[in-house]
């Protein structure tokens, strides 16, 4: 009973709307869309500029990579709260709001003298105005398309999200090679201009059902929980996941936990003070209060299910393109930007196929397109891990990455319309900005991890294919593992280890040889790490519910 009132308040509330003009729809979603892609674009655009940035500045990897981590610390911490908002305040004003703030911390990034300022201007600043924008385009997604438009719409919206990561290097490469790093951040000024004068275009939409209040103690639980658990995934390639490999230093404070590291205690601290925030959260709404985040949204199995399953292809991408440029400046020499340009098979394969699935997914059950995109990107894994040795080039990754781009385009649409249709357009903020959080914490799983099996991987290597090299006389092994071992964790952002002019020219080629095959040998096995996640996804996306129409107020919304 309660379920058909629902029905028929929400059919109610749609017929009394003014109706859309298929002009005006289809263009608030390329402003919706090209909100999206500034925002994933900026987690990996100066991923392929690191080198030059440290240059410039005169500092090293470590405090660069805070500027990066930093910006998806904040956004994994504060999305939750950015969906909230829009619900409670307007998603059309949190949209421009966070744009306007977005363009801000680009500015001052742009403009920055040191890393200090970068990571004020990106890592927090940039970072709010995407937490306040990234729920808000999906949410008003929901709000503005309603069936097989709906999935279309998200098709596309999909794709772009899947292909952005994938386009940020080679836009990054470009502009770092051609003009300066700091346009990666003045372009963004631009793209919000154009997204403010688009919102014009857009209606306004929020929770109108529950009362006008601000969880604070929920947005304070889950923002502080979340970062010591992105935290620590973060920095587990740095300092180990159990052994320490260095002291973590902060400021003039050193925290010594002897040969252990500090990740696993705030990991656990992290996941403490989640659990008490959804204590909080269960409490807040027995008592009639608003919570950030209603836990009843966990029950629906198609919500749940669909949004693990996006955290997992998200896991996926961002570790591939992690892996891949390690290979091609450290063994293949490549620039920045061809670099970038190499992965264009895969951000096209995305674009090309996202609308299409968008549009089948409404003849096709969604959750057999998704089972078959899983598949797919499992298998190019392993075609990536077959393809790849010292001598490959650019033309032989193609077939795998055009592989990954099929199953990315056939998951990442209908997965986004099936997990944000599953709620009402009332509760379509929040679930925006609990799905966003999930995909940003695969994201940064995806480097956490599989960064660190590829770089544990390559230490290792180096140091065996060092001991039993019959070309490297015996008394040089030992000084030369000490030398190269230390600059393993730098290999992503150069062109490989810096050698001593001063060795026979013999034991140079043979050291360069043993880095380019220890480097192939470690992408191997992150390769297969990868396509372990992609079955992960596989699994959870067998739990999807098997409907045709996934909409709220037919059977998505049984859970059946």
């Amino acid at each position: 009973m309660e379920q058909a009132n629902e029905q028929a308040n929400t059919q109610t509330n749609q017929t009394s709307e003014p109706k859309i003009s298929n002009f005006r729809k289809w263009a608030i979603l390329g402003v919706l869309s090209l909100a999206l892609a500034i925002i994933i674009i900026d987690t990996t655009i100066l991923n392929v500029a690191l080198g030059t940035i440290i240059r410039e500045f005169n500092t090293d990897i470590q405090s660069i990579q805070w500027v990066i981590t930093g910006y998806s610390l904040t956004l994994a911490a504060l999305t939750i709260t950015g969906g909230r908002l829009g619900d409670l305040y307007g998603r059309k004003k949190m949209f421009v709001l966070g744009a306007i703030i977005f363009a801000v911390g680009s500015f001052i990034a742009s403009i920055s003298n040191g890393v200090p300022v970068m990571v004020a201007g990106e890592a927090i600043i940039e970072g709010v105005g995407a937490a306040l924008m990234m729920p808000a385009t999906a949410s008003l997604l929901v709000a503005t398309f309603r069936g097989s438009e709906r999935a279309l719409a998200f098709g596309i919206w999909g794709g772009v999200a899947a292909a952005s990561a994938a386009i940020g290097p080679i836009l990054g490469g470009w502009l770092t090679t051609n003009y300066s790093w700091r346009w990666a951040f003045r372009i963004n000024i631009f793209v919000v201009l154009v997204l403010v004068i688009g919102s014009f275009l857009i209606r306004e939409s929020q929770d109108t059902e529950e009362k006008p209040e601000l969880d604070l103690a929920g947005v304070f639980l889950s923002a502080t929980g979340l970062f010591f658990l992105v935290f620590g995934i973060i920095e587990a390639s740095r300092y180990g996941w159990i052994k320490a490999k260095e002291i973590l230093t902060l400021g003039n404070i050193k925290l010594d936990f002897g040969d252990y590291s500090f990740v696993p205690l705030t990991i656990v601290l992290g996941l403490l003070v989640l659990l008490i925030f959804f204590i909080w959260e269960y409490y807040t709404e027995k008592q009639g209060h608003t919570p950030l985040v209603s836990l009843k949204i966990f029950r629906n199995r198609q919500f749940t299910s669909g949004a693990l399953t996006i955290m997992m292809l998200t896991l996926g991408l961002t570790g591939l393109i992690f892996i891949i440029p390690v290979f091609l400046q450290a063994v293949k020499g490549l620039d920045a930007f061809h670099t970038g340009l190499s992965l264009l098979p895969l951000s096209l394969t995305i674009l090309i196929v996202s609308p299409p699935a968008g549009f089948l997914s409404t003849k096709i059950r969604p959750k057999y397109m998704i089972l078959v995109g899983m598949v797919l990107n499992t298998l190019a894994y392993l075609i990536l891990r077959n393809s790849l040795n010292v001598d490959s080039t650019v033309w032989t990754l193609a077939p795998g990455f055009i592989v990954f781009g099929l199953g990315m385009g056939l998951v990442m649409g209908p997965a986004s319309n099936l997990t944000l249709s599953a709620v009402s357009v009332q509760e379509s903020g929040e679930a925006a900005g609990v799905n966003n959080t999930l995909r940003q914490l695969g994201s940064t799983l995806g480097a956490a991890i599989i960064g660190s099996v590829l770089l544990t991987a390559l230490a290792t290597n180096l140091t065996t294919g060092i001991n039993s090299s019959q070309k490297i006389p015996e008394p040089l092994k030992q000084p030369l593992q000490v030398a190269i071992a230390s600059q393993t964790s730098s290999v992503e952002f150069s062109g490989g280890a810096k050698i001593d002019s001063r060795l026979p020219s013999s034991v140079a080629e043979e050291i360069v040889a043993i880095g380019h095959q220890a480097t192939v040998d470690a992408d191997k096995r992150a390769l297969l790490f990868g396509a372990f996640f992609a079955l992960l996804g596989f699994i959870t996306a067998l739990f999807i519910p098997g409907v045709r129409n996934v909409e709220r107020g037919e059977s998505a919304s049984s859970g059946h």
